[in-house]
């Protein structure tokens, strides 16, 4: 079968990204954005075979209204291409331990994303919407989920444990769980390829940066340790999220400048990180050129990003002994060639250096090597996080699929 193809949602709290994939190649025939949910200007902008349309959506449409336009305002427009789905993948976040690998969508399942919904507030509630979504428009097609955090269930204990009283891992689930597994496990299969190494042979560092970033020590193929903990918030300077931070700042806002806890959750996810720093915004290209017009607070904003990140990297080296290669991906570590640069530079104490040539060239969905004959491995990867849902989502309905005799 030449194609296999898949429906892939991806549900926010305001936004619902989504694309047609072919499992077998990677192929997006499809992909959109619907976003802007609850509000006056609801909208969707998608490309179809190379072409971007947009429109607004009625307003206060929220996640059944967006599906409902998908399938019958661009799906259907493509003819026969909705009888050609063999399942819809789903992107979940927060899985906690109760999920350790992809699963097909029943009731219980739905009930257990449920009650995850305190470990991802934001985000659970919007998949468990898509998921019903998508079920009303699909009755007949098996929905898989796919969690952010299955990757990371090979953690050790001496890793994802926090050194809190036991009885709040036991009794609460309170833990390291780690994001962005779907990305790094797409990094780890193919840098084994690039590499040409059995992932069960693989050391990697990789490198998930973008407006949510993460780093994941990989060992032999699987998850060790990760940046990220309980939640998304944790870990590397982003965006908008302020990374690592001492947790008695907390009760000194709260104690001392009469802060709430709402307001400081705000802060500390949505006014923190690059955009904190810098005082301008959350998007690196921004930063970068104002770094390069010598804006001070965006140079901080930088440095701090690239420092962090070094620190986490080199820690790696402890769990890993030995590493294959460091691999850069998201849409930062994709394309920006300074941030690349800048942490290599922080790890010389490695034996690190770049080709500047290929590390300046590297970029806009290239993939390659990006360090210099004599150094140990840096490289790229472009993530495709749709493309594992799509490859989850195939072989869970084949597996399910009844065999005649």
């Amino acid at each position: 079968m030449s194609s296999k193809l898949v429906l892939v949602l991806n549900c926010g709290s305001s936004s619902l990204k989504f694309a047609v994939v072919n499992a077998v190649n990677g192929e997006n025939l499809i992909s959109g954005l619907a976003e802007c949910f609850n509000l006056a200007d609801a909208r969707i902008k998608w490309t179809t075979h190379g072409k971007k349309d947009s429109t607004n959506l009625p307003p206060m449409s929220a996640h059944s209204e967006a599906v409902a336009y998908i399938v019958e305002h661009i799906i259907k427009k493509e003819g026969s291409l909705a009888s050609q789905f063999v399942a819809i993948g789903h992107r979940i976040v927060h899985g906690g331990e109760k999920f350790t690998h992809s699963v097909l969508v029943d009731e219980n399942v739905i009930n257990n994303i449920e009650e995850c919904i305190s470990l991802a507030p934001l985000h659970n509630p919007a998949h468990v919407l898509g998921i019903r979504a998508a079920q009303a428009a699909f009755p007949e097609l098996p929905q898989v989920v796919v969690f952010d955090t299955a990757f990371h269930q090979s953690m050790p204990a001496k890793a994802f444990m926090y050194a809190l009283p036991y009885a709040l891992y036991k009794d609460k689930g309170i833990r390291r769980y780690g994001m962005h597994g779907t990305s790094h496990l797409f990094i780890t299969q193919e840098a084994a390829i690039a590499l040409d190494k059995p992932i069960s042979e693989l050391n990697i560092i990789s490198a998930h940066l973008g407006n949510g970033a993460s780093v994941t020590a990989i060992k032999n193929g699987q998850c060790v340790d990760t940046s990220m903990g309980m939640t998304p918030l944790a870990g590397l300077v982003m965006g908008t999220r302020c990374g690592d931070l001492d947790p008695s700042i907390i009760e000194h806002l709260i104690a001392h400048e009469g802060y709430t806890i709402e307001q400081i959750m705000d802060i500390l996810q949505k006014e923190s990180g690059l955009l904190g720093i810098s005082g301008i915004s959350s998007d690196f290209r921004t930063i970068t050129e104002e770094h390069l017009k010598n804006n001070p607070r965006a140079t901080l904003a930088l440095d701090m990003f690239t420092y962090r990140l070094a620190k986490y990297i080199a820690s790696y080296a402890v769990p890993l002994g030995r590493i294959d290669a460091i691999v850069f991906t998201g849409g930062i570590g994709e394309n920006s060639a300074l941030v690349r640069q800048k942490v290599l530079e922080l790890l010389s104490i490695f034996s690190y250096h770049v080709d500047v040539q290929k590390n300046e060239t590297t970029i806009l969905g290239k993939s390659g090597i990006i360090s210099t004959p004599d150094s140990p491995i840096a490289m790229v990867i472009p993530t495709n996080e749709e493309w594992v849902i799509a490859k989850d989502a195939v072989a869970l309905v084949e597996q399910s699929a009844p065999v005649c005799a």
